[in-house]
């Protein structure tokens, strides 16, 4: 069994599958599909674009629209589970290797995690606080690697759950900036 860092859980056989399939690609191919791939991440409500995009590929390169979709959504579980265990792009790199992934388009991959990260991450946050109510919030710093730790806490439903991020001096700073700004939106209507 794989140890990954994205998920505990077993994966089908066909999410490995669909990783070496991916080498298939040539550079080119694949650059553009995680392209495709970081766009969708980024605008996630863009699902008709998404799906013609993986469509026009398809027809550009000969191939079944269907069957890339199906990769595609192999892939997603990647990403969507390293923004829930804050990954970082070398842990995604890791990953992806014991996917079976070659070691030139995981290093793309996690570069690309790595330039959209602080974006994504901020996303999630969004998304966590307008479905959860924030209860508290702590925070410590890590001396040694500059990292700021926090600890949020957010009702769900009857229940609190706490989340936990590791957060750099600027991402720190980005999000400090957000809740600033939410706080004063909050402000102007009460």
């Amino acid at each position: 069994m794989l140890e990954l860092h994205f998920t505990k859980d077993v994966l089908p056989d066909s999410v490995s599958s669909d990783f070496q399939n991916l080498n298939k690609f040539n550079e080119q191919q694949f650059v553009r599909l995680v392209e495709i791939l970081f766009q969708f991440l980024l605008e996630p409500k863009e699902t008709e674009r998404f799906m013609q995009q993986l469509s026009e590929f398809a027809g550009q390169h000969g191939m079944s629209a269907g069957p890339l979709r199906n990769l595609m959504k192999s892939v997603l579980l990647v990403p969507q589970g390293a923004l829930k265990k804050n990954l970082t792009a070398e842990q995604i790199k890791e990953d992806l290797l014991s996917l079976g992934l070659n070691e030139d388009k995981a290093a793309h991959f996690s570069q690309q995690w790595a330039l959209h990260y602080a974006v994504l991450s901020r996303q999630a946050v969004g998304q966590t606080l307008m479905v959860n109510q924030l209860v508290d919030m702590e925070w410590n710093v890590t001396t040694a690697s500059l990292l700021f730790q926090l600890k949020l806490v957010v009702r769900k439903g009857n229940s609190t759950e706490n989340v936990y991020m590791e957060l750099t001096l600027p991402q720190f700073y980005n999000f400090l900036h957000e809740m600033e700004r939410a706080k004063a939106s909050m402000e102007c209507f009460s």
